[in-house]
């Protein structure tokens, strides 16, 4: 007997076939320039591009293989075009998302045109993503369209312009469906940023990163209130080098409070002028710091110039927002935060509920602050290192200095940290392992790399896993 093979088409065009509605929403998974490209298909399809409800456009389509200045000049100018023939051919015809990459060349301030575009034809997703420089710097800091603070169908807003962008607000902020929203490099006043989020009553996930503190339109002092009863996740991110710009203030008092259903936060920030004082985060789960001095209270830390560099009021402010965190369960700690809390470790509180530690380390970090965070974990179960960056130094003599043994007298008898030995961790995890670096130039053994490693691993009792 044959078989009989089954006939799936017999060489006919089923897509053709299908309804408009259907294969436009099968182009809204294609990159946008390949979507175009099936127009030469067949006169029926020409029309079809003007009704997909999803846009994404990505610059690399269009710059690969690599090419002089010239042509990339040329090139994004030719593509930039090309994102307003799609925009002028669909007209008001709805639009669902629209994604915009941009790497190479790319004029960010023709790319802020097409958001009032968007946002009439009821745009829920819009994911704007500029990494590149235009020609001309002076389009540094343009300002967003106001109407993009009055949306009613935007669910998840995503903005990055690297070259800067400006956020002022007029009238008042009204984006009653936003659950989703990402801004990066964005220079703002505090005022206006307060009342940005006062709008948001919907919002679930916040990002901030690269914020710019305009202090030459406000007066201080400068305060910000994160305040979302909706909100499950934070992220704020100010990196060193807004520290050391003139333009913008290195000081802003902020308040994390009254987010009742917060279960992740990531800080990474200079210490603030001040955190709310009665910060109550008992729904946190994850925290992840990066908690920095000062520039020159990083240097007498280094250089031991002075022990206790910062002020009262510096060691409160830090106390007041671990206090705030210290329901969390998983908890991550930069290098950056050791500093920091090597200057107040005799205030830190006791986190009963933390179950995973990880700790970043440097070459030139100062780790007198983790005995005292391991004494104060007394649950703790895992405790993960990303790199093992240790310096042999005098705090390696100090009964609280360090996590090393240290020797007592004259140097002859060898003690175990007590911090270590009493620990109740049972996975210990050394991940991205860095060189154990010494201050003196000639290296007795370099079997003394990995034996702190191991030393580790011998001081806590405990230990079931080692990773």
């Amino acid at each position: 007997m044959k078989s009989k093979k089954k006939d799936f088409g017999g060489g006919r065009d089923i897509i053709s076939g299908l309804p408009d509605e259907l294969i436009c929403h099968i182009l809204s998974f294609l990159p946008t320039k390949e979507a175009a490209s099936t127009t030469v298909l067949a006169k029926r399809w020409k029309p079809l591009l003007r009704s997909v409800p999803s846009l994404d456009i990505d610059d690399s389509l269009c710059f690969n293989p690599p090419m002089t200045y010239e042509e990339r000049t040329t090139n994004a100018t030719s593509f930039m075009r090309f994102v307003d023939g799609v925009l002028t051919l669909q007209g008001n015809a709805k639009i669902n998302r629209f994604h915009f990459k941009g790497e190479d060349i790319i004029d960010q301030m023709w790319v802020l045109e097409w958001i009032p575009n968007v946002l009439k034809r009821g745009v829920s997703d819009l994911d704007l993503d500029i990494s590149s420089l235009w020609d001309s710097f002076d389009s540094m800091f343009y300002h967003l369209p106001p109407k993009i603070f009055v949306s009613e169908t935007l669910v998840r807003l995503k903005l990055k312009f690297v070259q800067g962008v400006n956020i002022s607000v007029e009238g008042d902020v009204s984006l009653p469906m936003l659950k989703i929203l990402h801004l990066d490099y964005f220079k703002i006043v505090t005022g206006t940023f307060n009342k940005l989020l006062s709008g948001c009553h919907a919002l679930e996930e916040l990002l901030l990163y690269n914020l710019m503190w305009d202090k030459s339109l406000e007066p201080g002092p400068f305060f910000v209130n994160v305040s979302i009863p909706t909100l499950k996740r934070l992220t704020y991110c100010r990196f060193e080098e807004f520290d050391e710009a003139e333009d913008f203030n290195k000081s802003v008092s902020l308040s994390i409070c009254d987010n009742p259903n917060l279960v992740y936060i990531e800080y990474i920030d200079s210490i603030a002028d001040r955190y709310q004082q009665q910060v109550s985060l008992d729904s946190l789960v994850e925290a992840s710091l990066g908690l920095r001095l000062r520039s020159d209270l990083v240097y007498n830390q280094r250089y031991h110039e002075t022990e206790y560099s910062m002020s009262f009021k510096e060691k409160s402010n830090v106390t007041t927002l671990l206090t705030g965190i210290c329901n969390v369960k998983i908890l991550c700690l930069s290098d950056n935060t050791l500093e920091v809390l090597g200057c107040c470790r005799d205030t830190i509180p006791v986190f009963n509920n933390l179950i995973e530690l990880t700790i970043e380390t440097k070459p030139d970090g100062i780790w007198k602050s983790l005995p005292a965070m391991l004494k104060n974990s007394p649950n703790l179960v895992t405790l993960v290192f990303e790199g093992m960056h240790h310096i042999s130094s005098d705090r390696c003599e100090d009964e609280d200095g360090c996590l090393c043994r240290y020797p007592t007298g004259f140097g002859v008898e060898v003690v175990a940290r007590t911090c270590l030995s009493s620990s109740p961790v049972k996975v210990l995890k050394i991940l991205n392992f860095g060189d154990i670096c010494d201050d003196h130039e000639d290296v007795e053994d370099d079997d003394e790399d990995e034996e702190f490693v191991y030393c580790l691993r011998e001081q806590i009792e405990h230990v079931e896993h080692f990773i």
